[in-house]
């Protein structure tokens, strides 16, 4: 790492301590009880604290990865991620908020080892692109996937797709059972909308219908409900 870099991260570190209140750790100091757990995307354009404003500690419990995949796998068997579990299982976390982005390079690589049979050559990233490669080639038979819509929009297309099996799966675990699992989309893209950094609701607990999402958001928040799909 060069100095510079060394120093941006601790200057920032720096401005990040000045920013928090005197009694952020109260609360949080010995114990956490984050009430939302969120599995986004491992990208740089997607601040996963950022986009909820949730910059104080104790709020929200990261875990992330290229694709946002919630499945690991134990045995050959597949499982709900360690990193979502355990916030649900040990630390009274309510709600899961699954996040995928437009343009995902994670489902676009899915896309080209579905279409083409090509890799990325790195092992890591090869085994988690394998994991998606099943739900892209499922979403590019699905029927409300418009594959004859330009590679842009079938990209987005399945990224959307991705969020609802990967909320599908949650919902089937079983440290979720007692939990509300959200699907969302951060757009930066204006794929759904005009305002770079929104992030759309496109599943509840499993529910697709734009018409009952908006019910369940506040009347100003309606525009945050939308859906690529048909």
């Amino acid at each position: 790492m060069s100095r510079r870099l060394l120093s941006s991260l601790l200057s920032g570190n720096d401005d990040h301590v000045a920013a928090l209140a005197a009694e952020a750790f109260t609360d949080c100091r010995e114990e956490q009880h984050p009430p939302v757990v969120s599995v986004c995307c491992s990208d740089s354009r997607v601040p996963q604290e950022g986009m909820f404003t949730a910059t104080g500690p104790g709020f929200l419990f990261t875990a992330g990865n290229i694709g946002n995949r919630v499945r690991d796998r134990v045995d050959g068997e597949a499982v709900l991620d360690g990193s979502v579990a355990y916030p649900l299982a040990h630390a009274d976390t309510e709600v899961v908020a699954v996040v995928g982005h437009t343009g995902c390079g994670a489902v676009g690589a899915a896309m080209m080892a579905a279409q083409e049979g090509t890799y990325p050559a790195e092992p890591g990233v090869r085994a988690d692109v394998a994991e998606l490669v099943p739900i892209v080639e499922e979403g590019l038979e699905h029927p409300a996937v418009d594959v004859t819509d330009g590679a842009t929009s079938v990209h987005n297309q399945l990224v959307e797709h991705n969020v609802h099996e990967q909320v599908s799966f949650t919902l089937g675990s079983d440290e979720a059972a007692d939990a509300d699992v959200y699907g969302f989309v951060y757009d930066f893209h204006r794929a759904y909308g005009e305002r770079d950094g929104a992030v759309y609701l496109v599943n509840a607990n499993g529910e697709r219908d734009p018409g009952v999402l908006r019910e369940l958001v506040d009347d100003e928040q309606e525009d945050h409900v939308k859906t690529l799909l048909a």
